[in-house]
């Protein structure tokens, strides 16, 4: 099965999230893309019963903003993968509006986490409007605000100045 968009990412899936985003370990959050185009993203969740984040009830409702947040993170990598290149370092620099109607995810939920580009400047800085849906439902939403430095810099941050 090849990939339903125009960005050439090759056989769909498998591919690590490792070629999605740069999260590494506990921190990778989403299981899988399911699609990824121009302007949109698709990524999966199942959340897991284990994790940095769970509590006794669930994965609280708020780190629905780090599944949207690598959900954008995983679009910046397929436009990288599409040129030959691999996920860049890039930053949450806030979010908007974002409701949750549940105050946690159940672990073994399917969760669909889906993005779509709003604004892109040159500068770095990025937009998007976000939602995640369980079994149909949307059960949050929110705007995303990023940062992505230009030159692909690691050392660089979003005042420009160093990191330490």
């Amino acid at each position: 099965m090849t990939a339903p968009d125009d960005l050439g990412q090759g056989p769909w899936p498998p591919h690590a999230m490792d070629a999605w985003v740069p999260h590494r370990g506990a921190m990778n959050l989403l299981d899988s893309v399911a699609h990824a185009d121009e302007l949109t993203v698709e990524a999966l969740v199942r959340v897991p019963a284990q994790g940095p984040f769970n509590t006794d009830a669930g994965v609280p409702a708020w780190v629905g903003i780090e599944y949207m947040a690598q959900a954008v993170a995983a679009w910046s990598g397929a436009r990288f993968r599409a040129g030959g290149g691999s996920p860049k370092i890039g930053y949450l620099l806030g979010s908007r509006r974002y409701e949750a109607a549940v105050p946690v995810f159940e672990a073994g939920a399917r969760l669909r986490v889906l993005a779509q580009c709003e604004l892109t400047a040159e500068n770095g800085l990025g937009m998007f409007d976000c939602r995640i849906e369980h079994d149909g439902r949307v059960v949050a939403s929110g705007r995303l605000s990023v940062f992505q430095p230009p030159d692909n810099s690691e050392e660089a941050s979003p005042s420009g100045a160093p990191r330490e």
